[in-house]
């Protein structure tokens, strides 16, 4: 297992980080969830992101009961605010100084832990002033709850206004968790470039598309019975757009590629957001502790400037678009969602 800083701070984090988005508290039994996190531990990863909003408030509770007994020191513990955790009130969303300073205390009782390593927005909240949210994130480090800060689909304008109000602050931004994959580079024109000059890293959800880009999912055949396609709680909606049949051809495409390197198909995928040098992080999730260890290994890839070219030959080989690249498909609710 490789580490990265995240940004320009001295926090290093496992290239590899561990996420229970759609699993803890909700497609995973919690014995099972545990062994996955022993699992990711023992393969070296030494991060673990989380939410308020997973599982209604569940995942964080599952993550922290899996991890009591560890040495907190030699952990990087995520989670994220923004979202309504439970309760429908006006105030139970958005990132308010009201919601922010709630929401922390919320997660750490949840996860049984005096702080987090790194705090995040969760999505950017058009409705509250800007100063306001990064004043709460200020207070938040200042009480020494969470150690940094970052946030989640953000803009590059909203990158750039947001780090300079940390800075005046007395913090800064250090990271931004966004969509990436060799499906959807949405960040690339605009997220990535500011983010460099900003000292901003990438920690990137959904490096494998949903699954898509395992390969298990074909145009000739219905998805196979309890994969994310299938799931009614959230995980089939959020799977939709890459199930177009046109883009699941492109994905077996790429099967050639990985069978050259003697990889999987979901190492290559990992492999690929890694190779993009403003990527701190991939966020891998598991149902099964097996799981971890070849996602792993995608770690210990380097993927030449051929093989790069080789992963867009095969995607576009057709002319078929299948790779999103629009910069404002970057987006959040335009409103609080209660």
């Amino acid at each position: 297992m490789g580490y990265r800083f995240l940004g320009d701070s001295g926090l290093k984090v496992s290239e590899i980080v561990y996420g229970n988005w759609l699993t803890h508290g909700s497609q995973v039994e919690n014995d099972v969830a545990t062994e996955c996190v022993h699992a990711a531990l023992d393969a070296g990863i030494t991060t673990f992101d989380t939410a308020d909003v997973y599982a209604g408030g569940s995942a964080e509770g599952v993550l922290g009961a899996a991890l009591a007994g560890q040495r907190r020191e030699s952990l990087e513990v995520f989670t994220k605010v923004y979202f309504p955790v439970g309760g429908h009130g006006p105030n139970e969303t958005g990132l308010s100084r009201k919601h922010i300073l709630e929401g922390i205390d919320g997660s750490l009782r949840r996860l049984g832990m005096d702080y987090v390593d790194l705090y995040q927005a969760h999505r950017y909240d058009y409705e509250t002033p800007l100063e306001e949210t990064i004043e709460a994130f200020a207070q938040v480090v200042r009480s020494g709850k969470a150690l940094y800060i970052g946030v989640s689909e953000w803009t590059a304008e909203q990158l750039s206004a947001g780090q300079e109000l940390a800075r005046q602050a007395g913090f800064r931004i250090v990271s931004n968790q966004p969509q990436y994959s060799m499906l959807w580079r949405v960040i690339e024109e605009r997220v990535v470039p500011v983010s460099r000059a900003l000292g901003i890293s990438q920690v990137v959800w959904s490096p494998m598309a949903q699954g898509v880009l395992t390969g298990k999912y074909r145009p000739d055949a219905a998805p196979p019975a309890g994969s994310r396609a299938t799931d009614d709680k959230g995980g089939r909606d959020m799977i939709a757009r890459f199930m177009e049949p046109h883009v699941l051809s492109a994905v077996q495409r790429l099967r050639p590629v990985a069978d050259d390197l003697g990889v999987t198909m979901s190492q290559l995928a990992v492999a690929w957001v890694l190779a993009n040098d403003n990527v701190a992080s991939a966020l891998v999730g598991a149902s099964r502790p097996g799981q971890i260890a070849e996602n792993v290994k995608a770690a210990e890839l380097t993927l030449s400037g051929e093989v790069l070219a080789a992963v867009d030959r095969a995607l576009e080989l057709d002319g078929t678009q299948v790779i999103e690249r629009d910069p404002a498909k970057t987006q959040s609710p335009s409103h609080r969602l209660a």
